[in-house]
């Protein structure tokens, strides 16, 4: 029975102890607590008490993980290899039967040499209380006393329930911290990859005569799958790229590490932009996304700033966004379905004389596709509108990202989004 006086008292105490008990994060410490606030409040009277486990055994083994005697107690989470394995006396008969137990003649059932007879000696009753993990009693709490009366019978299943009880919130601490442990492990790789994917990017932006530029680039996760680049090629000429791999995350980011290291094996002058996009393609059919379902869109230009021309291919990425003369259009001509998937494709070039005052943006579909609240596409006419804007490439980005803000009203990216600004001085 409680030593506490009234229910009211008993319900004061159990709420407080409840509400320390949930401000734990280290199981051992719970443990503790958990025995101190049950002896204070009076609510397990006893002369001893084992705890005993089989998680990670076979039949008949098991572990003394807890003891009432111990001087030192040795938490069994993070110390187990200090708990030895026994395989034979009454403790595994306990726990392997799965079910509560009652003896009243305590030394009639265990010999001199159980494991357990040192926890045993001097007690009469036992009371095994299996705690259930997917049906089975994996661990098991064992309470002994001198005399058998003192344990109320009426009170068994009750505390047989508060024991399944606390063992359950012992197993969420425990899966709580190993979650942790294995999310900062995992989130600490994620944010190295994230570096190593940021440093195959441009780290300043190229200084290419009669260009003004602006580049933003945002990953979903810790890395993504978005990726742009400027090659700078013989005669003067820049190659510029931006591609779109598919999926999210590590994958997403070791796959676009790869088109990375293709790319750079490749562009030259006289490689035509569609040539690029078919060795590209080629080599990621047969060697890399063949037959796993993912794929790279692509958009590739050469830019010759003595002539101002951009001769240009596609590979299914949405079409650059071009302003000349207060109107807004795509670049035309652009087809081709994306990179990885098909090796016999062919990627037409087109060609376009730029002018003075034009302006181009290129994108990823992480942008176009972003929603708001309400659901609704960020689309392309506020891409359009963007273009339209008074400044430099700088302020056509501005122009993008503060629009993009009030549309997804500051929420995370669910994609990865990538803008390229591009204005003809």
């Amino acid at each position: 029975m409680s030593e506490l006086q009234t229910w009211q008292d008993e319900l004061k105490f159990v709420a407080e102890f409840m509400r320390e008990l949930s401000t734990q994060t280290d199981p051992q410490t719970a443990a503790n607590l958990y025995g101190r606030r049950l002896r204070e409040g009076g609510f397990v009277t006893s002369d001893g008490y084992l705890a005993v486990s089989r998680r990670d055994l076979s039949a008949p083994a098991y572990r003394i993980t807890r003891s009432s005697t111990w001087t030192e107690q040795i938490d069994p989470w993070r110390e187990k290899d200090r708990l030895p394995v026994f395989q034979t006396g009454l403790l595994s008969e306990l726990i392997y039967s799965n079910e509560p137990t009652i003896i009243e003649d305590l030394p009639s059932r265990y010999s001199p040499d159980d494991p357990a007879a040192e926890y045993f000696k001097g007690m009469n009753f036992l009371l095994a209380m299996p705690h259930f993990d997917n049906g089975f009693a994996l661990n098991m709490g064992v309470i002994l006393t001198r005399d058998a009366r003192g344990v109320e019978r009426e009170r068994i299943p009750l505390m047989l329930m508060q024991s399944n009880l606390w063992g359950r919130a012992v197993l969420s601490s425990v899966l709580r911290h190993e979650l942790k442990t294995a999310y900062d492990a995992l989130d600490y790789e994620l944010k190295a990859v994230g570096q190593i994917q940021k440093s195959l990017l441009p780290h300043i932006l190229p200084d290419i005569p009669g260009l003004d530029l602006a580049a933003f680039y945002e990953t979903s996760q810790r890395a993504g799958g978005d990726y742009y680049d400027f090659f700078p090629l013989a005669h003067g000429k820049w190659g510029i790229f931006i591609a779109d791999v598919s999926g999210h995350g590590i994958p997403a980011a070791v796959r676009m590490a790869i088109t990375h290291a293709i790319a750079h094996t490749r562009p030259d002058a006289t490689t035509p932009p569609g040539d690029m996009l078919g060795y590209l393609n080629t080599t990621l059919e047969r060697r890399y996304l063949g037959q796993t379902g993912s794929f790279v869109t692509a958009f590739y230009a050469v830019y010759d700033p003595e002539t101002r021309r951009l001769a240009y291919a596609s590979a299914g990425h949405p079409p650059p966004r071009m302003a000349r003369d207060g109107h807004v259009s795509s670049l035309d001509g652009l087809a081709g379905i994306p990179l990885g998937i098909d090796s016999g494709v062919d990627y037409p070039r087109h060609q376009l004389a730029l002018r003075p005052g034009d302006r181009l943006i290129f994108y990823t579909d992480g942008l176009s596709e972003a929603f708001s609240p309400t659901h609704e596409l960020f689309g392309t006419d506020r891409l359009d509108a963007a273009c339209l804007a008074d400044g430099d490439a700088s302020g056509m980005l501005n122009a993008v990202l503060a629009d993009l803000a009030r549309h997804t009203g500051g929420a995370p990216a669910t994609d990865d989004r990538t803008v390229l600004a591009m204005r003809v001085r």
